[in-house]
């Protein structure tokens, strides 16, 4: 549990990087996807990595989960949590809701599936003046649903409630959480946990606010004089 949860905590860093490139421009963004896209010898590796990582997570939680309710299989008469917060009692819960938005972000975003981004558009049809795929275009276009952005937030705001809890248990799982630095690694999980989220969302309010738009409607009006698809 605490070493696959390592790993998909850097991925959701390392992603996170990638994705504020949308500020930098279509350029910079754009050429971060290609250098992705081109190099399939580094991109499924590390895809097959974090697959496993995810799959072995959701084992461990599961197996833990069932230990859990076999050690009490009856439950308290009148249960009132000490010592525990909303995060971690809904570890297992905030999870599984985690686990569907991956899969509808993977094929919202990487497969790029026509019929589930409420668009309308073919997102494998952008490209740039480069000829490479417009992620740009794609991020803009994706996110100016509000229901979109709206499903992205509520996704974002339980994968950072995950985390400001599982940072900081798998320390502890490890062993190397104390008393002497255990409460500065509960901080750093949720001050972690807090700047992921406002990263994430705010790529999409930003572009509910407008951010983007001209690009977009900029390249809709070359493509469509040019007898290419919008």
């Amino acid at each position: 549990m605490a070493v696959t949860g390592i790993l998909m905590f850097l991925f959701v860093i390392g992603h996170l990087a990638g994705n504020l490139q949308l500020f930098l421009g279509p350029e910079a963004i754009n050429r971060y996807g290609h250098f992705l896209q081109s190099n399939p010898e580094l991109l499924w590796p590390a895809r097959i990595v974090l697959l496993c990582a995810l799959v072995l997570h959701i084992w461990a939680a599961a197996k833990l989960s069932l230990e859990n309710k076999a050690a009490r299989p009856v439950g308290y008469a009148q249960w009132k949590p000490v010592g525990s917060t909303y995060a971690s009692r809904t570890m297992l819960m905030s999870g599984i809701i985690i686990f569907v938005f991956i899969i509808y972000h993977l094929l919202h975003f990487t497969v790029q599936t026509q019929y589930i981004n409420l668009t309308g558009q073919n997102f494998v049809q952008f490209t740039d003046p480069e000829k490479r795929h417009d992620i740009f275009k794609m991020m803009v276009v994706g996110f100016e649903n509000i229901w979109v952005s709206g499903f992205y937030v509520v996704g974002i705001a339980l994968l950072c409630l995950h985390l400001s809890h599982g940072v900081s248990s798998m320390f502890q799982s490890l062993g190397w959480k104390n008393q002497a630095y255990g409460p500065f690694l509960d901080k750093f999980a949720r001050i972690a946990a807090v700047l992921i989220f406002l990263g994430y969302i705010l790529i999409p309010l930003a572009i509910l606010g407008g951010y983007g738009r001209s690009y977009v409607h900029h390249s809709v009006k070359i493509q469509t004089a040019s007898g290419g698809p919008a």
